[in-house]
């Protein structure tokens, strides 16, 4: 993806962020500049790859196979050995219509996926087999805001405005938008984009970027080219 790309959705993203309500921390603005001058009391915004993420998931159309998201919360995998500090995470993400965020599933995290506003999120649905691949005859059981429902395997569930569903590991899952753009809330347990994204097929999580301007703001897989504490 090219920068200006990125920084036109940051734009963009805010002012439909904003639109709805919901407002991102202050450190979401502060420019490279900011960060060259942040100490070690940034730590866990860094370590915990908080902020900015956008991503093409490698297939070069954002239009088509992308998504917007901002980490406003969240906590360290070695946490869970000690069943202290934060085991939850929290995300807002933008799903634009007809925009898809490909199959995969999570070995290790639970999600609740939400309905904050806007279009209808639309998920289609397998198990996965013991060796990660769809399971395309059992029924998948969902908890829909707080009640159980049963999916036939591919099924695609419609989440309105409002609407959520708790989404246990290995359940495969892609959404889309459908009737306009999707602010898109997550509540999980603690998140791992490097090492608990199973993708069916492969596909990349973080973009390869063209640099043909200055960032607006830092992804959060940014900060270690201009944080050096």
């Amino acid at each position: 993806m090219k920068r200006s790309e990125i920084n036109a959705i940051m734009r963009s993203a805010d002012e439909f962020i904003r639109s709805r309500g919901f407002f991102l921390p202050p450190f979401a603005y502060w420019t490279a500049a900011d960060w060259s001058k942040k100490g070690p009391e940034v730590r866990e915004i860094v370590e915990n790859h908080l902020g900015w993420d956008i991503t093409d998931f490698g297939k070069g159309d954002f239009s088509k196979f992308g998504l917007f998201l901002f980490t406003v919360r969240n906590g360290s995998v070695g946490n869970w050995k000690t069943l202290r500090g934060k085991l939850y995470a929290e995300k807002i993400m933008i799903v634009e219509e007809n925009q898809t965020t490909p199959y995969h599933f999570h070995w290790s995290k639970m999600e609740d996926i939400i309905n904050r506003g806007g279009g209808n999120l639309m998920i289609q649905l397998y198990n996965a087999t013991p060796q990660e691949e769809f399971d395309l005859t059992s029924s998948v059981v969902l908890s829909v805001d707080g009640m159980e429902r049963t999916f036939a395997a591919g099924d695609i569930l419609c989440l309105g405005p409002g609407e959520s569903v708790s989404l246990p590991q290995y359940c495969y899952h892609q959404f889309w938008g459908q009737g306009g753009r999707v602010l898109v809330g997550e509540v999980s347990m603690v998140n791992d984009d490097h090492t608990d994204n199973r993708f069916n097929p492969p596909a990349g999580r973080f973009p390869t970027i063209e640099e043909d301007e200055e960032p607006l703001y830092l992804l959060c897989n940014d900060y270690e080219r201009y944080y050096q504490a």
